[in-house]
């Protein structure tokens, strides 16, 4: 018991003991002092010679934690990676849409300019005529006109006037569509005849420019438009029309579900302005690439400085 005593009361052994109990683990020269310890004070036959003691280092919290540190460093220097890569890859399909888009206006810009050809009957034709110049012959039914509003009008010059400003006088106005019947296809379709002011919505302040008798006139082959979010109902009892449904307009008048713009030669003193078919396409694509190469370009240098470099920052 004195031999116990004595070892309880060594310092060294108590400290060796109080450190396990504190974190659990002996270094590995708490173990060689502990185990020399018990050796000299212990009662003669208490303690046996291990068979093999392992004097390997022993693991630390230090050690632990720089490991959890490294591997979130890792994790996080990977991930950020991610940006530089995303933003080029985003850049590079810009490139691609903005060549479609380019293919795109130039097709549009082709049907446009082309020759007007004879207006077809059948539907599935007169489907892949979008934006083609069809020529037809035959008279108006001004009593079954409708209004697709609001609406300002095309014009070119006065546009490229007020680009840039702030505010600009925009007239507003609608389309006026009206019932046209092909003599010499026996069908009646619906035309655009084009822009008027409010104060002419009313045909009876247009009267002169009410086109009596049979004429020949050019348009190009519209389909309907979607509907827009934020955009009304069509109000059919009201003939106030918001966007283009051919095939409700046609179930209204009782024409065929076709379409056609009128040019602005069908134009007359008095009545709606012709050519009021917008031909152009927003090509904004340039910009987005910009954008997303200039941040790719920006986000690897600050990866390179923080990741490779070691900048503190």
């Amino acid at each position: 018991m004195a031999a116990w005593r004595r070892l309880l009361s060594d310092a060294g052994f108590r400290g060796a003991v109080e450190r396990f109990r504190a974190t659990r683990q002996f270094s590995c020269l708490d173990g060689r002092r502990l185990v020399a310890r018990c050796r000299l004070e212990a009662p003669p036959g208490l303690l046996r010679q291990p068979r093999e003691i392992c004097w390997r280092p022993c693991p630390s919290r230090n050690s632990s934690a720089a490991t959890v540190n490294r591997t979130e460093d890792n994790i996080l220097k990977w991930g950020l990676l991610l940006i530089p890569i995303g933003a080029f890859c985003l850049g590079t399909w810009q490139v691609q849409r903005r060549e479609w888009k380019l293919k795109l206006i130039e097709e549009l810009e082709s049907r446009v300019s082309a020759e007007p050809v004879p207006l077809p009957t059948d539907l599935y034709e007169v489907n892949e005529l979008e934006y083609r110049p069809v020529k037809v012959r035959g008279h108006f039914d001004h009593t079954k006109e409708l209004h697709v509003l609001p609406r300002s009008p095309v014009d070119p010059e006065k546009e490229a006037k007020n680009a840039g400003r702030l505010m600009s006088n925009v007239e507003s106005g609608a389309h006026i569509i009206t019932p046209f019947y092909c003599t010499d296809l026996g069908i009646t379709i619906l035309v655009n005849r084009g822009f008027v002011s409010r104060k002419h919505l009313n045909p009876e302040t247009r009267l002169k420019g009410q086109i009596q008798g049979e004429i020949e006139l050019t348009g190009l082959v519209r389909l309907s438009e979607p509907h827009r979010p934020f955009v009304p109902e069509n109000n059919v009892e009201q003939n106030n029309w918001f966007y283009r449904d051919v095939d409700a307009m046609a179930r209204v008048t009782g024409a065929e579900p076709i379409f056609i713009d009128a040019d602005y030669k069908s134009s007359v003193p008095g009545g709606p302005i012709g050519g009021q078919t917008r031909v152009t396409l927003r090509n904004e694509h340039m910009q987005y690439i910009l954008t997303w190469y200039c941040l790719c370009a920006a986000t690897s240098f600050l990866w390179y400085k923080k990741f490779i470099q070691k900048v503190p920052f």
